[in-house]
């Protein structure tokens, strides 16, 4: 996790993420390269290391030979918890990442997290991440059979919060509480999910 995105967002969905999820742990950081606790793990014989990050020489779940490269080990996921500008300085000054296997998702997923732009449409949020990679992986037998759905009832019902937050501050029912909010005036629809 980017030290930005652990020092200001303390409900953010990686953190959540890492709560909800059994055997997940979060490495804050930009540099990874000498970080101990991230080089045991790489150099644990039981784990297959992935960098859950998009390109062109990303594996997919779906992908002929994945399965077979994965054997009878367990997927240890690296995903990293920032922005997407973030994100890009945490790789710039961690090449040891990159040297990973990449992993990338096998279906076109759009994030429900409304009230946050995203750069691009594909781009979803730490939490949804969790949440389809188990999906796919369950599909061809690499993760546990364990529930996902926590994962996103917990999400589904912190947007909610946050929308019915946000419109009680517009309806003068809260305080402002950000130096930005007097940009914010127009109430939000509650989500049907």
């Amino acid at each position: 996790m980017h030290p930005k995105e652990y020092k200001k967002q303390r409900t953010g969905t990686g953190r959540i993420s890492k709560n909800t999820l059994i055997d997940s742990e979060i490495l804050v950081g930009i540099d990874f390269t000498q970080n101990t606790r991230l080089l045991k793990l790489l150099s644990d014989p039981q784990y297959f290391p992935v960098l859950l990050y998009p390109g062109s020489d990303a594996w997919t779940s779906r992908k002929e030979g994945f399965k077979e490269q994965v054997g009878n080990r367990k997927i240890l996921a690296i995903i990293i918890d920032a922005t997407w500008f973030c994100s890009k300085k945490v790789i710039e000054h961690s090449p040891n990442l990159l040297e990973l296997p990449k992993l990338s998702f096998s279906g076109e997923y759009r994030s429900i997290f409304t009230f946050k732009k995203e750069p691009r449409p594909e781009c979803i949020s730490t939490i949804e991440t969790c949440y389809y990679l188990i999906k796919e992986l369950q599909e061809i037998n690499l993760a546990s059979d364990a529930d996902p759905e926590p994962l996103m009832d917990v999400f589904k019902q912190m947007i909610k919060d946050q929308i019915r937050a946000e419109n009680e501050r517009i309806q003068g029912l809260r305080p402002n509480t950000h130096a930005n909010d007097w940009k914010y005036t127009t109430e939000r629809k509650m989500p049907d999910f």
